[in-house]
């Protein structure tokens, strides 16, 4: 069956000539995006209850802009001024770049890994004697707690947002060719909202082993996959499978 409509359940991509923009253009597909999940940050009183205390920290682990963000807002809210002597190890240059958004990069201790948590092994090695906190949201890869245990760094984790599942009644009698996810909330968001949900003749695509695993786990038909080492991205995996779909 030939592709016409993609529903993407991530916020719009804010870059003008954006890969999806590229996709659109080429095969005249209509795409629509749509957050299946959303943040929401916990206030300070949340955070105070998991006894956290922001003074006892010689450096943050960020590992997304959103744990960025959510630090400096509970800081704030707790009138908690962050030292200039604070170091920040960031999982990639996208958040460290990111970072500029609330001190001035040049004059910070800031230490950057390439892209994947174990990235920052060495430098987590390097500086063990630091007391380390991890802002973060309620849903946490494992890999994160297993790597610092592993170390014997000491690390603390607090959770200052949430992960929350988004209203998509709206949607309950709109039909797209392509549902595209990446990670396993977007199928959970998908089950919740439309717990009759049948796939029909809708392609379900996701990105990532995790994603894989939460829609057999529910039951999905999975039509289209990425990470391959055909189709490094999501956008060349729907090219890819258009092309042949349309041809026909």
């Amino acid at each position: 069956m030939k592709v016409k409509t993609i529903l993407v359940s991530q916020p719009e991509p804010k870059m003008e000539n954006s890969p999806y923009s590229r996709l659109i253009d080429k095969e005249k597909v209509k795409v629509d995006f749509r957050p299946f999940i959303h943040v929401e940050g916990v206030n300070a009183k949340n955070v105070r209850q998991q006894k956290i205390d922001l003074h006892k920290y010689s450096a943050i682990i960020l590992t997304s802009r959103n744990a960025v963000d959510h630090f400096f807002r509970i800081a704030e809210e707790m009138r908690f001024k962050v030292p200039d002597s604070m170091k920040y190890f960031c999982q990639s240059e996208a958040v460290a770049y990111y970072l500029q958004k609330y001190v001035v990069y040049r004059k910070r201790k800031i230490y950057v890994g390439k892209r994947n948590f174990d990235d920052l092994v060495t430098l987590f090695k390097k500086y063990k004697d630091e007391k380390f906190l991890l802002p973060s949201s309620d849903v946490l890869k494992p890999i994160v707690p297993e790597t610092l245990d592993q170390l014997g760094v000491q690390w603390t984790r607090g959770i200052f947002y949430k992960t929350v599942i988004s209203d998509l009644s709206d949607l309950r009698n709109v039909y797209y060719d392509i549902l595209v996810f990446f990670s396993p909330s977007g199928i959970e968001s998908l089950l919740q909202n439309f717990p009759d949900f049948e796939q029909n003749d809708t392609r379900i695509a996701v990105f990532g082993n995790s994603t894989v695993t939460a829609a057999n786990g529910a039951g999905l038909r999975i039509d289209i996959k990425a990470p391959t080492p055909d189709t490094p991205s999501m956008t060349m995996a729907l090219q890819k499978y258009i092309n042949d779909a349309n041809k026909k």
